[in-house]
């Protein structure tokens, strides 16, 4: 199975923006394992500008794009540094991918995009993918990383897109909010009803929320590839949904020709 995981920063870091680092370690743990079981897995990961906020000591994530910028070229340091060292002890080897919209919009650059994670999965290499989140502006930015991985699982033919949240997958209404609120484990079409759950942004570090994850099924589904929205708090759950069981919510794709 080709699968791709985005896991965010809600899930990377405390609130304080600094890296939990048990979490985190449990993670590449489980990944490195669903490799070894021979799946191909691509991580798309959030968490540059959130650590860097913690990382500088900020009180609060930069409202201004310079701002967010220099917090994201600190971040991505210690994120992608912290990827290689605890990779590296269940021997594999990762590649850091930045991505800019202009990447994905242009047809060479996508192309290139493409070959290049065609070649690096062949070399059983672990692609980590952000968003070019140091020089990207209003202009080539992507916005939100379920949003780009989306676009990355439909580039690279994957058979499942799983997004890592702080909440355990679509819900009736907001579980925070409503006790009567009802995890939807199955969706099967995304109609005007389904969209209207999406909610607004998620943690104050992130950027997304269950409106972008939506926008997300929208993209794969359409492709012919499922998504599960589920808790990363126990990244452990990716061993029952590559055993095919049910976690969180999933969103089964249109049937179409790959």
């Amino acid at each position: 199975m080709k699968l791709v995981v985005k896991v965010g920063t809600s899930t990377l870091a405390h609130a304080s923006g600094r890296l939990n680092i048990r979490r985190m370690e449990l993670l590449c743990k489980v990944l490195s394992d669903l490799k070894n079981a021979g799946h191909e897995v691509i991580l798309v990961s959030s968490g540059a500008i959130g650590m860097g906020v913690g990382k500088l000591k900020l009180s609060a994530r930069p409202s201004d794009t310079a701002g967010k910028q220099a917090a994201a070229a600190v971040g991505q340091c210690e994120l992608m540094y912290t990827y290689d060292k605890i990779f590296s002890e269940y021997d594999h080897t990762v590649a850091q991918i930045l991505l800019t919209a202009e990447d994905l919009r242009n047809e060479t650059r996508h192309k290139n995009f493409e070959n290049t994670m065609e070649r690096l999965l062949k070399m059983q290499v672990l692609p980590i993918i952000n968003e070019n989140d140091t020089v990207a502006t209003e202009e080539i930015e992507i916005g939100d990383n379920d949003t780009l991985a989306g676009i990355v699982a439909v580039s690279v033919g994957a058979d499942l897109l799983v997004l890592l949240s702080d909440i355990d997958g679509l819900y009736t209404a907001d579980p925070r909010k409503d006790e009567n609120a009802r995890l939807i484990e199955s969706v099967y079409e995304i109609d005007e009803h389904i969209i209207s759950l999406g909610g607004g942004k998620g943690s104050s570090l992130g950027t997304g929320g269950m409106a972008t994850k939506l926008r997300a099924a929208e993209i794969v589904t359409a492709r012919g590839c499922d998504m599960v929205i589920t808790n990363g708090e126990h990244p452990e759950v990716l061993y029952d949904m590559a055993d095919g069981k049910q976690i969180g919510t999933r969103f089964y794709a249109k049937k179409v020709d790959k």
